[in-house]
């Protein structure tokens, strides 16, 4: 396994797998599987770009993506130390292979690297026990539960948001 930043020529793979994971696990993303299928490619192409503001990362098994990432962290001057890893996804055919373990170590050196960067946060819907025992042993802790932070189709879903302090 190969983990990368994406450049735009990755976009259609991209757009495929985040198409997966809005199917898969919509209680995860704050994004529709409806409103993402209407993004033109262009778009995501754009996204991709260096200097779109959002970096995103992905873990490839040969030339096949396999799980996907951003970061991204806040513009205004009080709260640039803080970063945030967030559209994770790994395919369901390549989970338990250590490809999110992968995916999440790539994000946070990412994060790390972002002068003045001291926080990184992420949330994980309630409830989510592999990821969020993930998350806890790269280091990040719980500091509350959003209820309802989600609705899909009816349900609510809560949010656990963690952070994790970056060491000096």
């Amino acid at each position: 396994m190969q983990t990368r930043s994406l450049i735009p020529a990755d976009a259609a793979s991209y757009h495929a797998l985040r198409l997966e994971g809005l199917l898969d696990t919509p209680s995860a993303f704050t994004a529709s599987y409806e409103e993402e299928l209407r993004t033109p490619l262009s778009e995501i192409e754009w996204r991709l770009a260096p200097g779109s503001g959002r970096d995103y990362f992905g873990v490839f098994e040969g030339d096949v993506l396999i799980a996907i990432a951003r970061v991204d962290r806040d513009s205004s001057p009080k709260q640039r130390h803080r970063a945030y890893i967030r559209g994770v996804y790994v395919s369901a055919a390549h989970r338990g292979k250590g490809a999110a373990r992968k995916l999440m170590e790539y994000g946070l050196n990412l994060a790390a690297s972002l002068p003045g960067v001291t926080h990184v946060n992420l949330a994980v819907t309630a409830g989510n026990v592999p990821a969020q025992k993930l998350y806890e042993s790269l280091g990040f802790k719980a500091w509350g539960c959003e209820p309802a932070a989600l609705v899909v189709n009816g349900v609510a879903y809560d949010e656990i948001p963690m952070t994790k302090v970056l060491e000096a």
